[in-house]
């Protein structure tokens, strides 16, 4: 066997360039320096030193993407599909002679797993001379630090899509305590007298599109409502916090409830251009005479427990939801007076929408189940979010659940 000290000087320096090719793209890597960068020495090294005129390089990462296209026209890049024309190749291409590829000498691909991860074309500097081109000797290499270049690149790439991911997930986290500054707090709503009120609000991603709000409108006076936004997301809680504070702005003691509601549908209209819509129960409850007015813009119907008899009915529908429609076309205020002790249960559908073991949507069943007994809502509330595991990874929770428990004595 030759030693290395016979070995011819142009191999002996071609083997020398080679290390020193990949020691330079390893520093340059190690350096972190910036995927521009990278590709240039890329291209330096086989257009420079190895003398390749043309080279395309396609790299997959969210999808394919032509990287580096130095000397083809890029009309070649219009033409070739890498699925269709490139993905079929799992080994060094040597003679290329079908379309797209008559101005190719070589197809190098770089497998990861067996797996294309990329693609080198490349068309030969020498193209008119005759016999075997000397490039050939040395798409190993080329294939090799390719394929260095292409993780490397794809690395930035994750390590973008990472950063990118954690600065959504703190703005997500910084999003949904703003959006849980917005729902009372238990702490601030009443908890003992004639009136009680308990709620309970788990999105069931870190933002959601549902709401509910209780207020003192006068000494007399209270007034509650719960709503939902079609949808789910970053933009159902945008139009819910502007929601909250127009409905915040309006809500009182003296204004008709049908008012507040077509100024509301307008707001909502002009806010989501049409595109979302928002279901809502208002009321508005007067302590002294117990009379309890309310509107039902197609909200889930509350339901009301009389704890003398244990009955429950339920508060149906009154209009259209707020945003549905550019104009209400009717709303209707329904009165009712509370004569005995009375619990009134608001809820999101993402409650009624859960699941049972064989796939039936429960409905009321869990408000029916838990609130028609004489203890505080916010034992009721506790104890069917246990019964029901909505906090503890319920997989049959697909929406946000809310519920507002309201208790009159």
């Amino acid at each position: 066997m030759m030693s290395e000290s016979r070995l011819p000087k142009d191999r002996l320096l071609m083997s020398k360039f080679k290390l020193d090719a990949l020691l330079d793209i390893t520093l340059s890597i190690n350096a972190n320096l910036s995927t521009a960068e990278l590709l240039r020495k890329y291209e330096s090294i086989l257009r420079d030193d190895l003398g390749i005129g043309k080279i395309i390089l396609y790299k997959y990462g969210e999808h394919w993407e032509a990287l580096l296209n130095s000397g083809f026209p890029d009309t070649l890049l219009k033409t070739i599909d890498v699925e269709k024309d490139l993905l079929c190749f799992r080994e060094i291409q040597t003679e290329v002679a079908q379309k797209p590829f008559k101005s190719v000498d070589f197809i190098i691909p770089v497998l990861n797993n067996n797996i294309p991860s990329a693609f080198v074309v490349i068309g030969d500097i020498d193209e008119e001379g005759e016999g075997m081109s000397p490039l050939i000797k040395h798409l190993n290499f080329i294939q090799t630090i390719s394929g260095i270049i292409v993780v490397a690149i794809e690395n930035q790439r994750l390590f973008r899509e990472t950063l990118r991911q954690e600065a959504l997930r703190r703005e997500l986290e910084l999003a949904s305590r703003m959006q849980m500054m917005l729902i009372p707090d238990n702490t601030r709503l009443p908890s003992d007298g004639r009136i009680r009120a308990h709620g309970f609000y788990y999105p069931h991603y870190e933002v959601g599109g549902d709401y509910y709000d209780f207020l003192s409108l006068s000494d007399n006076v209270v007034g509650f409502c719960i709503a939902d936004v079609s949808g789910k997301g970053m933009s159902a809680a945008l139009l819910m916090s502007n929601f909250q504070a127009s409905l915040r702005a309006i809500f009182t003691a003296e204004t008709s409830l049908e008012e507040m509601i077509r100024k509301l549908n307008t707001l909502v209209v002009i806010n989501s251009a049409g595109e979302r819509f928002i279901t809502l129960f208002i009321a508005r409850y007067n302590i002294v005479t117990r009379v309890l007015e309310y509107v039902n813009a197609a909200h889930n119907p509350p339901v009301v427990i009389d704890l003398q008899t244990n009955r429950s009915s339920v508060l149906r529908q009154s209009c259209v939801g707020v945003g549905m429609l550019d104009e209400m076309p009717w709303v209707r205020t329904d009165y009712i007076t509370l004569k005995s002790p009375t619990k009134i249960v608001c809820y999101t559908d993402g409650l009624t929408e859960l699941r049972d073991d064989n796939n039936n949507e429960l409905g009321t069943a869990p408000l029916i189940k838990h609130f028609p007994n004489r203890k505080p809502v916010a034992d009721n509330i506790g104890d069917l979010i246990k019964d029901f595991n909505i906090t503890t990874g319920n997989q049959r929770l697909f929406d946000d659940v809310s519920i507002l428990a309201i208790e009159i004595e």
